[in-house]
């Protein structure tokens, strides 16, 4: 039976400041992309969420980004090639201190909101987070965004690559996200994100912005867990995947 990995951004509450449902999510999604403290989370609250993604059997993977609280990862910054790969070391080593005495283990990495648009684009900085990963444990898997030059960039450096695509995030038509500061760049009604995610999975295209088709090939799929109404439309794409006779299932192994 076909299969696809559902994945969320997780462990993004810190301290009094809640963020999404991550136990709602943690029922619907395979994998939990878990925020590493430096965009978001802090450690109690990390564990927790390691701890409810143990118990369900859910994949783990660290959801790495720019050293930035206040703007939540998604200002681009130029941090030195040494900046940078001490930062991913750092935050996939914490991931993986925590995960280990939640009873998990860290599989892949994810790097977060500006970091993941710089690295599809910026060879330096790409080969900083590749160059990260290695040295950290190269049998980590590296996902990243469908039809980027990093897909390629990695795989070349000796990484396995899994390709995502976006649920409820619009398309170009170069097949790049349209960016959130234009208007229908994130997209909130769950029957429309789920039909199309469908037919991406079963044709390998989507429909950009401007209503032209674009070619996605992606292995995994991912709905933000901060966006409102993430649940919701989360567990509507699961069913439609099931009715279509799609396995949800995590690419990597869970233990």
């Amino acid at each position: 039976m076909p299969s696809i990995d559902l994945n969320s951004d997780l462990g993004e509450s810190f301290g009094a400041w809640t963020m999404g449902d991550d136990p709602a999510m943690l029922d619907i999604v395979s994998s939990a992309n878990v925020a590493c403290g430096f965009h978001a989370g802090d450690p109690a609250g990390i564990l927790k969420t390691l701890r409810a993604a143990s118990g369900r059997g859910v994949a783990v993977g660290a959801h790495v980004g720019y050293r930035d609280l206040a703007g939540f990862g998604r200002r681009n910054m130029d941090p030195t090639s040494e900046e940078l790969i001490g930062d991913v070391i750092y935050q996939i080593g914490a991931l993986q201190g925590l995960a280990r005495a939640a009873g998990t283990r860290v599989t892949y990495v994810k790097p977060h909101g500006a970091l993941y648009n710089t690295i599809a684009v910026d060879r330096r900085q790409a080969a900083d987070v590749i160059a990260a990963v290695r040295a950290i444990d190269p049998s980590l898997v590296l996902m990243t965004l469908a039809g980027s030059p990093l897909v390629e960039q990695a795989r070349a450096a000796g990484l396995t690559v899994v390709a995502e695509a976006f649920a409820d995030r619009a398309y170009t038509p170069e097949g790049n996200l349209v960016s959130r500061r234009e208007k229908g760049a994130v997209l909130h009604d769950p029957e429309l994100v789920a039909m199309r995610m469908v037919r991406m999975v079963r044709e390998g295209i989507v429909e950009a912005i401007d209503g032209t088709l674009t070619k996605i090939d992606a292995q995994s799929i991912c709905v933000h867990g901060d966006t409102p109404g993430a649940v919701g439309m989360a567990r509507r794409l699961r069913e439609l995947f099931e009715q279509a006779g799609l396995t949800i299932r995590p690419f990597t192994m869970v233990s």
